[in-house]
């Protein structure tokens, strides 16, 4: 038969024989060797009976029936020493003959004709079936072409179609700038999916500010979803510099609806998109000032500034109608914060650019604690490592005063603290401040409000203390206010409306339901509305001017058995009361709670046996939590932060011990100065945070 790759082999084998290394009684048992003997003799019997091969096939055989010949058979062996064999390039010389009987034209039994430019190129059907799901539903299924002898395929190019042609017989073919479009719509009709992702992967690697939308509508034409969602990725992400181009300017109001209606477009702030949608309009005002108020609406004018929206936003609206009604909307969400749940829309809720990021920071890891600080980017849905503290800390407060991270108290496993450290956000280095609080507190809240920074309660190493203390940026010294009715460590600490607000918590001999409000002007706590179940360790958010209370504990810190709920419940300040909400997943104390853009946001926790990695946003219009990326390293009463992207001017904010903090909605003001910069403005600007505690606190 001619095949060299066996008869190589078997030359192996003999030569193997031939060095004496193995004998033939090593080989293969004595009935294979006499079976194997008497077959071909037989073979050459018969063959001499129908006057066969003469002398010279006759000879051959007879060196196969010669016993020196049977070096594969044993006349003693009990193991058996067959082999598999498989010749590594037989695929490649059987495509190589093809490729040879193709540039012959030889064997070929179909030619295929480029509707573009006629080209006529004859090619093997088996070859084309094989390579492509195209061809293969064309020539094996009932189809006219299947019996064709000349295939015309319209709007097709001669040279692409070659190229693609002698892909299937070679697996290579060359890519590039001036041909990769027509190669990737013919591979798209002939459903050559290697060749569809090789173009895809090389025009995403020729993506700039200047084509990305281009390449966009030519992956949606020809049904490329993975360069088209590449492309879409690229024109959110680059769109500062997308919406400069030429390109932008092109687009018709349908497609610049599909972007700007994008919460993936990556701007500081809204202010970018409404510039970007007002260049568009002046390329040819004439001719678009009838768009502007469908488009006008797919800008968050509320969470513009009001003074931007009168200098701007008013006299691009005219006499219109619908964009009247949008501009009040967004000047309803300005001055009445109390109503913001009730006004909610898609144009409420900020883009996840716009809303920063979240810091975790430390907590409990069931060893000797977390030292790392992690960082959330809502766009890509990850968390990354930051930096690490420089001293390990426990059940610390945090607060976030303009560029800095403000660390207050807690404990390094032998003492309770009182000192105070900053972590700079741009500079990424840590520095004390002076002086420290005037009493050593681990387990406190922390929050700013109206400036100073108020240290809440909390456990000094000896005993559940009450007093709060009170920290003046300016002055930089701290002093005490009045103290609250009842000893409280691990409580939720938050600011809503101007006042402080302290929920829940533990004395030592039972966890609490109660709720404390602190106004700064009188001095005075007073007593609100408990809540529906105790809570100790309990993690404190507010949203859209709502308090949240969730997870916790209900037991002593003796008893080991400790239940902890996964229940939610949120607190109306207008009406006193407090309601039972979604579930989170599993139930937990010691939860880390921020809240970024429109979402509530739950981390780590403690659910008696392990320390958690999972993190839960809550959707106050669904009234749903759903899962999003968990955090890298397990955490119990990590201080969780929202932070803008450029750190450099971030209002401030605060989280308690193992708590959490806030800070103000982007769409309300943006203060920059301490004494008014607070954690929680008028409404849904707000800021928490527990302290977060496991059973083995004091």
């Amino acid at each position: 038969l001619c095949l060299p790759s066996v008869v190589e082999k078997c030359d192996e084998y003999k030569s193997v024989l031939g060095s004496g290394t193995l004998s033939p009684e090593d080989l293969l048992p004595l009935n294979l060797f006499q079976r194997s003997k008497a077959a071909v003799s037989r073979m050459s019997n018969e063959m001499s009976c129908k006057g066969s091969p003469t002398s010279s096939a006759s000879a051959r055989i007879s060196l196969v029936t010669d016993e020196s010949h049977f070096s594969l058979a044993s006349l003693n062996s009990t193991v058996s020493q067959d082999e598999f064999f498989r010749c590594r390039d037989h695929s490649d010389l059987v495509l190589k003959r093809m490729q040879d009987y193709l540039q012959s034209e030889k064997l070929c039994d179909v030619v295929l004709i480029a509707g573009v430019d006629g080209r006529r190129i004859p090619a093997h059907r088996l070859v084309l079936s094989a390579s492509s799901a195209y061809f293969s539903a064309m020539f094996t299924g009932q189809l006219r072409e299947s019996q064709q002898e000349e295939i015309t395929l319209q709007e097709v190019s001669g040279e692409a179609l070659n190229s693609l042609i002698q892909y299937c017989y070679t697996g290579s073919i060359e890519i590039r700038e001036d041909t990769v479009e027509t190669l990737l719509a013919t591979a798209c009709l002939l459903q050559l999916s290697t060749i569809v992702s090789a173009c895809c992967s090389f025009l995403a690697r020729q993506l700039h500010p200047s084509n990305c939308l281009g390449f966009s509508l030519f992956a949606e034409q020809q049904g490329c979803t993975a360069l088209l969602k590449v492309a879409n990725a690229y024109t959110c992400h680059h769109f500062q510099q997308v919406w400069k181009n030429q390109e932008f300017f092109m687009l018709d109001a349908a497609q610049l609806a599909n972007l700007l209606r994008s919460d993936d477009l990556n701007v500081p702030n809204e202010q970018e998109v409404f510039h970007a949608l007002m260049a568009w309009i002046q390329y040819d005002a004439e001719g678009r000032k009838r768009h502007i108020p469908e488009l006008l609406a797919l800008v968050k004018l509320p969470l513009l500034q009001p003074s931007f929206i009168v200098d701007y936003v008013e006299s691009l609206c005219g006499d219109a109608n619908e964009c009247q009604q949008l501009v009040m909307e967004a000047f309803k969400w300005h001055l009445i914060p109390s109503r913001r749940s009730l006004i909610a829309t898609s144009r409420t809720r900020p883009r996840k650019s716009t809303m920063g990021r979240l810091l975790a920071v430390g907590g409990m890891d069931g060893h000797k604690g977390a030292i790392s600080i992690e960082s959330y980017d809502p766009r890509l849905d990850k968390w990354t490592l930051l930096k690490n503290m420089p001293t390990r800390r426990l059940q610390f407060g945090v607060a976030v005063l303009e560029d800095k991270l403000i660390i207050v108290g807690g404990r390094d496993g032998l003492k309770t603290l009182n000192t105070v450290d900053s972590f700079d956000l741009n500079t990424m280095c840590w520095s004390t401040l002076v002086p420290p609080m005037g009493t050593p507190r681990h387990g406190l809240g922390v929050a700013f409000l109206e400036g100073p920074l108020y240290a809440v309660g909390g456990h000094d190493g000896w005993s559940y203390l009450n007093t709060v203390e009170r920290w003046d940026p300016s002055a930089r010294t701290w002093s005490y206010v009045a103290p609250m009715s009842a000893m409280r460590s691990t409580a939720g600490v938050a600011v809503l409306g101007g006042r402080l607000y302290v929920i829940g918590g533990r004395d030592g001999s039972v966890c609490h339901r109660t709720v404390e409000c602190y106004d700064p002007h009188t001095n005075k706590w007073t007593l609100r509305a408990p809540m529906n179940q105790r809570r100790g360790c309990v993690g404190v958010g507010v949203l859209n001017g709502f308090l949240y209370a969730l997870g916790g504990h209900d037991c002593p810190p003796s008893n080991p058995a400790v239940c902890r709920t996964e229940t939610v419940e949120r607190y109306d300040p207008t009406t006193d009361t407090w309601t039972l909400i979604a579930s989170l997943s599993v139930g937990r104390d010691a939860i880390g709670v921020s809240v970024l853009g429109d979402w509530l946001i739950a981390l780590g926790g403690y659910d008696g046996n392990q320390y958690l990695k999972i993190v839960e946003q809550y959707d106050a219009e669904t009234n749903e939590w759903t899962p999003i990326a968990p955090v890298n390293y397990n955490r119990a009463g990590a201080c969780v932060v929202a932070i803008p992207n450029n750190f450099s001017n971030t209002a401030a904010a605060a989280a308690s011990g193992t708590g959490v903090v806030a800070l103000p909605s982007t769409s309300g003001a943006n203060p920059s100065s301490p004494s008014n910069a607070i954690a929680s403005s008028s409404s849904s600007s707000a800021v928490n945070v527990p302290v977060a505690n496991n059973s083995t606190t004091v």
